[in-house]
Order: structure tokens, then C-alpha cells, then sequence
């Protein structure tokens, strides 16, 4: 009786596979199965013909993806310069005029004393390399003379008395 229950308990503990045979076709199929599930999907996702997000026009999307990283603009050398008060009112008076993100308010001394302490330079530094929030140029696109008018318009309005600087002399004036 207590043989029988031996036997009894020990297949009660053993798995499905009875064989060394199915041991062997069950090993086989639990790596190839997988991987030819991966390699299946993979076809299937890869072998749609898909266009860019967005994009109505497949050769504008594709000019877009492939333009060059940089270009060059041409302009005109001999326009005038422009003030410090046009400069002030087309790019620093977004921020300057309400004291946007910290920055000084047009005219305030007091928010403009420690600023002019530090000197024009120091002050034409950080108006072209651009500082805490202020971008280079303060977003602008002007040259570095327009944007030092600029400097000294908002300074000398905050009670510095800081020179405007001058347009740089022709060549042919130069030489007289």
C-alpha cells in the first residue's frame, strides 16, 4: 500500500514533458518561435510606405529634411545705421518698456544704477552675448554698433551719461 503511494505522489509531481525528446522540441521552439514572431513584425512595420508627418507635398518635405544647416544673407553694406532710439523701440522695448523677466525698465534709475556702474563695456557684452532670459542681440538682427546705440539710449536714460558710439569710417576716409 505505501508503494502505491509512492508512485501515486511522484507523478502527481512531475511536469508535461515525459520525454527527452519533448524536453528537446520544447527548448527548439521556445527560441525559434520568438524570433521569428520579432523578424515577422518587423516586416510588418518596416514595409509601409510612410510620408513624413504632416507633409502634403513630398518633395517639399524631403527639401525641408535635407536643406543646409547654415546660409549666407547678403545686405547691404551702405544702408544707414540705425539710433539707439530706433533700435530701442523695434527690439528692446518688448521687455524693457514693462521689465519683462527681470529686465530694467526703460528710464528707472534705480533698476539701471548698479547696471551703469559696471561700465558701457561690461554692459555691451551682455546686450550682445545675451544674458539671463535676454537672448544675443536681445533677439534682434542688428549690427554690433546699432545694438551699442541701444545700450547707451536705455543707460543714458537711466541716468548714465554714456557716449553713443559712431559709425565706423570709411575706407576712403580712412586713408585721408
Amino acid at each position: 500500500m505505501s508503494d502505491n503511494h509512492q508512485d501515486q505522489a511522484h507523478e502527481d509531481h512531475t511536469g508535461p514533458v515525459k520525454t527527452p525528446m519533448q524536453m528537446l522540441l520544447l527548448s527548439f521552439f521556445s527560441f525559434v518561435v520568438p524570433i521569428f514572431l520579432i523578424i515577422g513584425l518587423v516586416f510588418y512595420v518596416t514595409s509601409a510606405n510612410k510620408e513624413a508627418p504632416g507633409a502634403e507635398d513630398a518633395e517639399k518635405a524631403v527639401a525641408l529634411r535635407i536643406q543646409k544647416v547654415g546660409a549666407v544673407e547678403v545686405r547691404d553694406a551702405n544702408r544707414p545705421l540705425k539710433s539707439g532710439e530706433e533700435v530701442y523701440k523695434a527690439q528692446c522695448s518688448a521687455c524693457h518698456a514693462i521689465g519683462a523677466a527681470g529686465s530694467p525698465k526703460f528710464g528707472d534709475a534705480a533698476a539701471w544704477g548698479p547696471r551703469i556702474k559696471t561700465g558701457f563695456d561690461a554692459l555691451m557684452n551682455s546686450a550682445l552675448k545675451g544674458k539671463g532670459a535676454m537672448g544675443a542681440q536681445g533677439g534682434g538682427d542688428f549690427s554690433d554698433i546699432e545694438v551699442g546705440r541701444a545700450v547707451a539710449f536705455m543707460a543714458n536714460a537711466g541716468g548714465a551719461k554714456f557716449e553713443e558710439p559712431k559709425a565706423p569710417a570709411a575706407p576712403a576716409e580712412a586713408a585721408k
